[in-house]
């Protein structure tokens, strides 16, 4: 696959921007975006939702979006000159809102639903040349009765505390992912990478695009974090998890946003929340020499590497 220098180098990132004052100590999870209201079905179960928003201590605009409606909860992180990555995170944004109106969750649709979106942004910069190479990442959990469907395209991610341990649950698509997968690169060498802002896929930068879509089981108790790179990557792994378990929904957005910016806040910060307290009936024990053969050991679990 082509490969897409998307948010450029740290060089070229950092060039012509100036250092903002930094803000000032108001509560820190309030949103710049406009209002959005989580709403979530009663088949999606007993759903709780956090969110936060902030253009960082370095940008001059927030290019990143919030997906929140029609049970969907996620973020897109827009990249492009001027305000292309805005208006490429917005679109998909607006867009996945647009396609998934009254319909219930489901990966085949929540595919379709990107697909629509990819092409509209792909056909826009093409009609304007102004908004050549802006594209979007895009991580999305969408609540079905027994499971989240995840989509997943670029770099931002999804977390799963569950029993108080931490999971990364999406893989990101670019150039030092790649290289940690092949076993190039250790983590900690990833992590401070020169290349680590290049990213192999988004949406809008090609005609078509695709979409990892992961089916994972729910569990009474978990707690679902999706976040841009700019939150991730200003905070350790150990505290990200500590700040996660903070017991109330509220408090922990706000001190992931705080700890984002007091760790340099050098990109918009966003991130939801999800709260997942809904109380799912024990699978009944069918006895193994009834309905399956010996030895099958699956669990109904999807394991995500």
């Amino acid at each position: 696959m082509r490969k897409f220098n998307l948010k450029g180098t740290v060089v070229e990132r950092m060039k012509g921007i100036q250092r903002q004052e930094p803000k000032s100590e108001e509560p820190a999870g309030k949103p710049e975006a406009p209002e959005v209201k989580p709403v979530f079905s009663e088949t999606q179960g007993v759903l709780s939702c956090a969110w936060r928003t902030d253009v960082g201590r370095l940008r001059r605009n927030n290019q990143d979006a919030v997906i929140l409606g029609n049970g969907l909860a996620g973020v897109a992180d827009g990249m492009g000159g001027h305000n292309g990555g805005e208006i490429a995170s917005a679109g998909l944004r607006d867009g996945l809102l647009r396609e998934t109106a009254g319909l219930q969750p489901d990966s085949g649709k929540l595919q379709e639903a990107v697909n629509t979106v990819n092409l509209e942004l792909w056909k826009q910069q093409e009609e304007d040349l102004s908004l050549a190479g802006m594209g979007t990442t895009l991580t999305v959990i969408w609540p079905a009765e027994k499971e989240m469907v995840i989509g997943q395209v670029g770099d931002s991610r999804a977390y799963l505390l569950r029993n108080g341990e931490v999971t990364q649950v999406t893989q990101d698509h670019s150039m030092v992912a790649d290289m940690v997968r092949k076993g190039v690169l250790t983590e900690e060498q990833a992590a401070c990478h020169p290349m680590r802002n290049y990213i192999t896929r988004a949406v809008g930068t090609e005609e078509s695009v695709t979409v990892d879509m992961t089916m994972y089981e729910r569990k009474q108790g978990d707690r679902w974090l999706i976040c841009s790179d700019g939150l991730y990557g200003m905070i350790p792994g150990g505290e990200l998890r500590r700040l996660m378990a903070v017991p109330d929904l509220e408090e922990a957005a706000d001190l992931l946003l705080r700890a984002a910016l007091e760790g340099g806040g050098k990109d918009n910060i966003s991130l939801v929340l999800l709260q997942d307290d809904t109380v799912f009936p024990e699978e009944e024990t069918v006895p193994e020499s009834e309905d399956r053969p010996a030895g099958d050991e699956t669990s109904g679990e999807v394991t995500v590497p």
